[in-house]
Parts: structure tokens; C-alpha cells; sequence
């Protein structure tokens, strides 16, 4: 199961980096139904993350391994190929981070109406967030597909990616966890973790998907030259 853990690990704690789901919890949590859609979100941020997650599992593991007992050969292309884009993504990351010589950029509209959220609206938020966005679902699969691809058992394989889903489901789980268990202070916690990512995401976000590019490249490029 290690093996399985340690493969999906850096692609999880990317998606959780992200600071829309943390940002979207937080503002629904100081509207009239702020506990009802907050709980919604997260149910939705992680149903649509184990659908996506829970297919490239079985995907992969189900195109069974090579002749030679490693990963079958289409998951190194794919491998290979979601190494590039994550190295793309990176650029196109550090091309689009925020400038201080840029002016105030307009609130998406989804913020601009979350005061007028349902329960239902809020989980299709999450999953398109959690799903829709390019970014997510790259690493999504990405990451489900190294775990396929792991010499874990069934059983190590299946923990992993519950544990993939659980990690990646942080930005929507802790701001609900804080606002049930941090009393007044809560909303400055959540207020400075929603500024804090929101400064600090770019920087983050492109030394990851330079990391991982190269890894899932590398990964890919050996096994298929091995």
C-alpha cells in the first residue's frame, strides 16, 4: 500500500491546494444557509472526486500490467502524456499569476450569487469545480493512474485512492471542521487562510506542476525505454 500512497501523494495535495473550494466554503458559511450548502459543497467536492478517481482506478488496474510485471504500456503513454500537460499547465500557471500592476479583476459571478445558494446548487458547484476545472481533473487521473499502476494489492490500491479523495477534499472539509469547532474565532482563521492561498497559490501551484511534470515524464520515459 505504500507504494500505492506514495504515488497518488503529491498529485493529491495538488488538487487540495487549490484555493476555490477553500474560498467558496468560506463565503457560503457566512450566508443565512451557510451550514446547509457548506456541507453540501464537501459532499459534492468528494462524489465527484471518487467518481473520477474511482474510474481511472479500475481503468488501469483492469488493463492488467505488461509482459514483464510492470505498468501495462498505455498507462506509461498516459503517464507521459499527463507529464507534459502538467509541465504546460505550469507555464501557463506562471504566465497568468497575479501582477501588482494589474487592476482589481471582477468577481466570478458564482461568488457574486452565493448569497442565493441552495443545498443542490451548492454541490453542483463543487463538482464542476472539483472536476470541470482542467487542472483537477489532470491530477485526478493522474494520480488514480499511479495507483493503478502501483505493486500494491486490490485492497492497498482501494485505501489509497479513499485516501486520495480524502486529502484532495482538505480545502472543503476544514473550513467546515473550523467554523463547527473554532467559535469566535473562526472567521478570522478562515479570513486569513482564504488570503493566505489566495496570495501564495501561483508560487505554490507552478513549483508543484513543474515537480510533478517531470516525475510523470521521467516515470514514463524510463519504463518505456526500460
Amino acid at each position: 500500500m505504500g507504494d500505492a500512497v506514495g504515488q497518488m501523494l503529491a498529485s493529491a495535495v495538488g488538487i487540495a491546494l487549490s484555493p476555490l473550494p477553500l474560498i467558496a466554503v468560506v463565503l457560503m458559511l457566512a450566508t443565512p444557509q451557510g451550514r446547509a450548502n457548506g456541507g453540501s459543497f464537501a459532499l459534492g467536492w468528494i462524489t465527484a472526486l471518487a467518481a473520477v478517481v474511482t474510474v481511472a482506478v479500475l481503468a488501469g488496474a483492469g488493463a492488467g500490467a505488461s509482459g514483464s510485471g510492470g505498468p501495462a504500456v498505455w498507462t506509461l503513454w498516459t503517464k507521459l502524456v499527463l507529464g507534459v500537460l502538467f509541465l504546460l499547465m505550469a507555464v501557463k500557471q506562471w504566465k497568468s499569476r497575479p501582477r501588482q500592476s494589474r487592476g482589481a479583476e471582477e468577481t466570478p459571478r458564482w461568488m457574486r450569487a452565493i448569497d442565493t445558494f441552495t443545498p443542490a446548487r451548492a454541490a453542483g458547484l463543487a463538482a464542476a469545480l472539483a472536476v470541470a476545472n482542467p487542472k483537477n481533473l489532470v491530477l485526478a487521473a493522474g494520480g488514480a493512474l499511479s495507483i493503478a499502476g502501483s505493486s500494491a494489492a486490490a485492497g492497498g490500491r482501494a485505501t489509497a485512492a479513499v485516501l486520495m479523495v480524502l486529502i484532495a477534499s482538505l480545502p472543503a472539509l476544514l473550513p467546515l471542521g473550523v467554523h463547527l469547532l473554532g467559535g469566535s474565532a473562526s472567521t478570522r482563521i478562515l479570513s486569513e487562510w482564504k488570503s493566505w492561498m489566495g496570495e501564495h497559490n501561483a508560487a505554490i501551484m507552478v513549483t508543484l506542476l513543474v515537480v510533478l511534470g517531470a516525475k510523470y515524464t521521467g516515470d514514463a520515459v524510463s519504463g518505456l525505454t526500460g
